[in-house]
Formats: C-alpha cells, sequence, structure tokens
C-alpha cells in the first residue's frame, strides 16, 4: 500500500502536509483522503491518520469509508466504545458491509468474546465479494476456542480459493497435529499435492508428517522433493538432515547442514547438530571444531557447551572438561544442569569441597533430584563435614520420606555423632523398607557397619 501510494498519490499527500503547515483548507476527494489515511497507517503515525480522517469527515460527512477508518483507529487505539457507536451507525444505513461485521468481530475478539467474533464473521460471509480473508480470520477464532476441527476446515476453504496461500495450508496442518492425527494430515496433503504437484511447502509438511511418524524413508522423499521444487528451501534441508541423523547417515546429515548453513546465515543448531554427526563418526577433532562454532554463534546455547565438557569428560581430560564448563557457567549460573557436570569433574578431579559447593548450587536453584542430595552427602562424609551431611539428609527425607537410601544414611550419620537412639530408629525404619540394600552401609560407612550394636539390630531383623 505504501509503496502504491508514493507512486500514484504523491501530490495529495504533499498538499495535505502544506495544508497542515500552513494552517490552510484545501479540498480533497474522499479517495484522496482514504490513500493518506491508509498511508499514515501503514507506516505507523495514527495521530496523522487521525487529522486525516477528521478533515475527511469535514469535508465528507457523509462518507461511509472514511467513518469506517475512523472507527478502525479507534479499534487500533481500543477505544471499543466509541468504534461500536460508529459501526452500528453504519449497519443501520448500509446492513450489508461486510466491513462493518469484520470490524465488529476484531472488537469481539480483542475481548475475548471468540463466539461473538465468529458471529459476526458469519455474518460479513454472506455479503463478501471474497470471501478467503474472511475464513482465514474465522480460522483463526476457532484455534482461540481451541476447535481444531472448525478451524481446519475454515483453512481448507482458504486453499479451495487460492492454493497458494501457504499460511492457511500451514494452519491446516497445525490443526492436525494438535489433535495427534499425522495421518489424516498426511491423506489431506498427498490430496493437495496431487492437485498442485509442485508446492514445496506441502512436501515439506508433509515429510515433517512422515518423520512424527518415524517414517524416515518417507520422509526423506518428501524433503528430496521440496528441496527439487526449491533448491533455497533452507526449511527442507534442515528436516532432510535431521532424518538423515534417524536413518544413521551422518555423512549425508553434515552435507545437508552445511547447505543450509551457505543459503543462510550459519546457525549454531546446524553447528551443533553437525559436531554431534562427526562425533558419532568417532572424528572427535571435527566434533570438537563445531561445537566450537557452536559456542561462538550462540555462547547461551547450553548443548554446545555440554557437548564440549562431555567430550572432554569422556577422553578422561578432567581439566579441559572443567574449562569449559565453568566458560557454561560464567553464562548462566542458574542451570542446575551445568552445576551436576561441574560436581561430577569435581570429583573426579579429588575438589570435593569444589564438587559440595557444585551440589549445594543444584539445590539452591531448585533441583530437587534425590542423586544430588545423595551426592552431596556422600561428598561431605568424605570430607568429615558430619553434621551437614547429616542436615542435608535432613531435608532429602522430607522430599523422599519412604527411600532407603535416605534413610540408611541417616542411621548411620546418627551412629557416627554418637546419637545411637536415633541411628538405632532410623537403621530399624531402613531395614524395613528395604533389608536387602542394607549393604550400602558396608561401602559407605564402613566403621558404622562393624559396630556391634549395629549388626545386632541388622540381625535381629533379618531373623
Amino acid at each position: 500500500m505504501q509503496q502504491n501510494f508514493n507512486k500514484n498519490n504523491k501530490l495529495s499527500l504533499s498538499k495535505f502536509e502544506s495544508m497542515l503547515k500552513t494552517n490552510s483548507v484545501y479540498f480533497f476527494d474522499a479517495t484522496e483522503f482514504e490513500g493518506i489515511i491508509h498511508y499514515y497507517l501503514d507506516i505507523g503515525r495514527p495521530s496523522l491518520a487521525d487529522k486525516a480522517i477528521k478533515l475527511g469527515l469535514e469535508q465528507h460527512p457523509s462518507s461511509i469509508s472514511l467513518k469506517l477508518l475512523l472507527a478502525e483507529l479507534y479499534v487500533f487505539n481500543n477505544n471499543f466504545e466509541k468504534a461500536t457507536i460508529i459501526l452500528n451507525e453504519i449497519e443501520a444505513i448500509e446492513p450489508n458491509n461486510e466491513e462493518v461485521y469484520i470490524q465488529k468481530a476484531s472488537i469481539f475478539s480483542q475481548k475475548n468474546d471468540h463466539i461473538k467474533a465468529i458471529e459476526c464473521l458469519k455474518k460479513a460471509l454472506i455479503f463478501a465479494t471474497e470471501e478467503a480473508d474472511i475464513l482465514a480470520l474465522l480460522g483463526m477464532e476457532y484455534l482461540y476456542l481451541d476447535n481444531f476441527d472448525s478451524a481446519r476446515l475454515n483453512f481448507a476453504r482458504c486453499l479451495e480459493v487460492d492454493f497458494d496461500d501457504y499460511s492457511s495450508l500451514y494452519n491446516v496442518v497445525y490443526c492436525f497435529e494438535m489433535q495427534n492425527q499425522h495421518e489424516e494430515a498426511i491423506e489431506y496433503l498427498n490430496k493437495f499435492i496431487d492437485k498442485d504437484p509442485y508446492s514445496e511447502v506441502a512436501w515439506h509438511q508433509l515429510g515433517r508428517q512422515h518423520f512424527v511418524l518415524k517414517q524416515y524413508n518417507e520422509a526423506l522423499r518428501a524433503f528430496d522433493y521440496a528441496v527439487v521444487i526449491d533448491e533455497y528451501f533452507v526449511g527442507a534441508y534442515l528436516e532432510k538432515a535431521k532424518t538423515f541423523e534417524k536413518l544413521n547417515r551422518e555423512e549425508e546429515a553434515i552435507e545437508s547442514y552445511l547447505i543450509t548453513n551457505e543459503l543462510e546465515d550459519p546457525t549454531a543448531f546446524a553447528y551443533y547438530r553437525i559436531g554431534e554427526c562427526y562425533n558419532k563418526l568417532g572424528d572427535k577433532d571435527l566434533s570438537v571444531q563445531y561445537y566450537k562454532k557452536t559456542v561462538k554463534e550462540d555462547p547461551l546455547l547450553d548443548k554446545g557447551w555440554l557437548a564440549l565438557t562431555k567430550l572432554y569428560y569422556d577422553e578422561k581430560n578432567y581439566q579441559k572438561s572443567l574449562y569449559y564448563i565453568n566458560k557454561a557457567l560464567s553464562i548462566d549460573d542458574s542451570n542446575t544442569l551445568y552445576w551436576r557436570m561441574y560436581s561430577e569433574i569435581c570429583l573426579k578431579l579429588n575438589l570435593f569441597e569444589e564438587a559440595a559447593s557444585g551440589f549445594y548450587s543444584c539445590i539452591d536453584n531448585g533441583d530437587d533430584n534425590l542423586d544430588i542430595y545423595l551426592g552431596l552427602s556422600d561428598v561431605l562424609n568424605f570430607i568429615g563435614e558430619f553434621d551437614d551431611s547429616l542436615l542435608v539428609m535432613s531435608k532429602a527425607i522430607e522430599i523422599f520420606p519412604h527411600y532407603a537410601e535416605v534413610e540408611y544414611r541417616i542411621a548411620c550419620l546418627c551412629y557416627v555423632l554418637g546419637k545411637n537412639a536415633d541411628g538405632k530408629k532410623f537403621l530399624q525404619r531402613a531395614l524395613k523398607t528395604d533389608y536387602e540394600y542394607h549393604t550400602v552401609m558396608k561401602e559407605i560407612f564402613p566403621a558404622v557397619f562393624e559396630l556391634n550394636a549395629v549388626k545386632i539390630v541388622i540381625t535381629k531383623f533379618g531373623s
């Protein structure tokens, strides 16, 4: 609209702006005013559009088009009451004006009254000369209500009017997906392709549905057609790459990911997946190279940092592993996945206090996994912080009240700290929960396991 206006109506615009500067009054016909108003709305200057509407209505007080634009501006500014008054006046004069019902529907929609919005759009449809836009609006209103069947039918009707309406095609598929109707989506897309075999979007969407159903060879075939039709279709190459990975064809996956980075700006996701493919192929050097590209492209992508960390961890290069997990933590120190990995690495390096600090950070950031509590407790035991270890297990038993792993540790800690009565109570409780698991005491607390008092309780319970 803006380009068209600039080309054909510059004179009207300059005349209008000259009028505003000089406070002169020039005459414009209603059509000129409409063009000026649309121009200002298109460039995001509603205040000037408002001035043009008011001047237009002063010169053409009976213009329905200008009144509709005023109502539209009121809707834009959330002044629904004034907009409704104008729309009701226009409806009384022109009850078959589709635009009245479309704008009323917009008001109801913004008020979250989608049922009334649908009623208005159905009225608009009766008087519409071109149905596609209204059908699309109807589809969206049904989506707001999670009525996916009705939404899909309306978007499908849009496609009957215009086969190139890819937005509606995406919405049709979305409706199928929201109902997990992937086979029905495939059936619909195949029929669509029969009518329009050169629709790269339809082939792409067909491939995605096959992919969800783990029909990878069929998916690959569909994506191949998509890129044959449009050799610059980045989304199809990306899906091809993911499909190759599922088929364990890593070299071809790498090739497809590289194409996506050539067609558009490189992405951290593509770099990461290439790194993963090289990792599966056993090429650690290239894997590291692409993981490093991943974190350079997007330092906030945790998968990249973790991949580097785990790769060096698996190679027992714990110092480098620690370096990369620290880099990750410097970016996001609330990520419990980072802290878990940090603690595991520290344990390998015999950095027990640092490991304990990492486990504490996991808990502080909301990670209530039992393994975190057990790991922290065992580290504190190892460095002789028995009171702190008992505090950790006391918190754990509130979250995991009937877990033998926790109960045996509390029992042993109580014995270590001279709280024999509590130790006996928790030992009996633990034996009742899981008698066979009592061997854990021999591994973690061998001295406690050898106590006569403990042996008596275990023997008595087992007899």
